[in-house]
């Protein structure tokens, strides 16, 4: 079997080990490894793990969407959350996973495992270390492929033709998502640089975030931005969907140890503590400034309180995770509120002003209060680092996500008709209503 060297960052004990062979050859490199014996636990829970991510799109995220958008765009809306997770599974498989952690160049992965060539039910992810099967460890990254792009839909919600759709978020998926996972995760240039990012603040949320922020000021305001009410049709939807991509937070923060042990525990408490202080925090803060508590409110809090979280939940203990989730949950609520008016972008769902406002913070503050007690790794946090990281990955994913709306453009255009617009992308590109 030929072993390859994941650079996971969730474990200490992988990364220290990736160190000490960095200079071996792949034949030597397996021979002084630990004997490599399937770990039933770790597999155990990593499928569970695996299993509670996916119900972070499906259904929760499209809920969560769903409801925020007017009546006449819910099943356009939830059918995006839906299509983009079978094209990524399938895109996935045929070669994004190969470019993300297959070995390559510091910036990018090879084709080796194009179409999960080479994996069989005896292979091995983090042979002597984690002990899974490479299958699982392989689904479980499919996972975060399909809702990262995902959670790019909520910047042009209501505006994006669905043809468009698919071919913005097959390339963005290749040429985006998949070489920054390699950068941090895969043994790319980010990871080496000791850049940490335990369950993906800045592969994930601020990669989504900077290209829906993209995507909002390509696309332009919605049709009526401004003057007609574009309230959430159904915020019941709202809150079921947040509920749920709460529930699979513990999968995407804690399952990113990719075993059963202390730190996934670790990644579990801090993950519930930051998101319960956001959730708290912006509700607060919208009730001191806009008067009242808003349902919609306090579910964005959360979700923001568990992306800034999301890079530091195997790095920090309670009390940082405590502090993040106060800090985002301010610092979100009025990036999504009185910034985003402020600047006058039409971020429709807050794609920015959550994901991308809360990766930054979540990724900053992982620098400040990153604890060795928690993960020895912890000792070389830096703030610097961490700024590297994301100014790497707000530059590409800025660029490369400009020119590939520009190249979809051009091939099929963006935006349906304004009137099209009006009457709703239910009818006029699925010729399907709510009734």
């Amino acid at each position: 079997m030929k072993l390859l060297f994941p650079s996971w960052t969730g474990r200490s004990a992988l990364l220290g080990a990736l160190a000490a062979t960095l200079g071996a050859t792949a034949a030597s490199a397996q021979e002084a490894a630990p004997e490599a014996v399937l770990d039933t636990g770790n597999t155990a829970w990593m499928l569970t793990a695996t299993a509670l991510v996916l119900l972070m799109t499906i259904p929760g995220l499209a809920l969560f969407y769903g409801g925020m958008v007017r009546k006449k765009n819910v099943l356009a809306t939830v059918m995006q959350s839906f299509a983009v997770c079978c094209l990524m599974s399938v895109l996935w498989f045929v070669i994004g996973y190969s470019l993300a952690f297959s070995e390559g160049t510091a910036f990018v992965g090879g084709l080796s495992k194009a179409f999960f060539a080479g994996i069989t039910v005896d292979t091995l992810w983090a042979p002597g270390v984690a002990n899974i099967p490479e299958y699982v460890f392989a689904t479980f990254q499919m996972t975060f492929a399909v809702i990262t792009p995902a959670l790019i839909a909520g910047a042009f919600a209501e505006r994006m033709k669905f043809s468009a759709l698919l071919i913005f978020m097959a390339l963005w998926l290749l040429v985006v998502y998949a070489p920054i996972a390699h950068w941090v995760w895969g043994g790319g240039f980010l990871g080496s640089a000791g850049v940490l990012d335990f369950a993906g603040g800045t592969v994930v949320h601020i990669n989504a975030g900077v290209a829906g922020l993209v995507c909002a000021l390509v696309f332009g305001k919605r049709e009526g931005y401004g003057s007609v009410n574009m309230a959430p049709h159904n915020l019941v939807y709202s809150v079921v969907g947040a509920s749920l991509l709460w529930v699979g937070w513990f999968g995407f923060n804690a399952g990113s140890e990719l075993a059963a042990d202390g730190l996934a525990g670790a990644a579990m408490v801090n993950t519930q503590v930051a998101a319960s202080a956001a959730g708290l925090a912006w509700m607060f803060a919208e009730w001191l400034v806009a008067k009242k508590p808003s349902v919609l409110g306090i579910i964005s809090g959360a979700v923001a309180g568990l992306v800034a979280v999301t890079p530091a939940a195997g790095f920090v203990n309670p009390t940082g995770a405590f502090i993040i989730g106060i800090v985002s949950g301010i610092v979100c609520y009025f990036a999504a509120v009185k910034v985003k008016h402020a600047l006058g972008y039409d971020d429709s769902l807050d794609a920015f002003g959550v994901h991308g406002v809360g990766g930054v913070v979540g990724a900053i503050l992982t620098g400040v209060f990153a604890d060795p007690a928690i993960n020895s790794l912890s000792a070389d946090a830096s703030v610097l680092t961490q700024l590297y990281g994301i100014v790497f990955t707000i530059l590409w994913t800025a660029i490369a996500t400009a020119v590939i709306l520009y190249l979809v453009k051009a091939m099929v255009g963006l935006r349906p008709t304004a009137q099209e617009e009006v009457e709703g992308l239910d009818i006029t590109q699925h010729g399907e209503v709510v009734q």
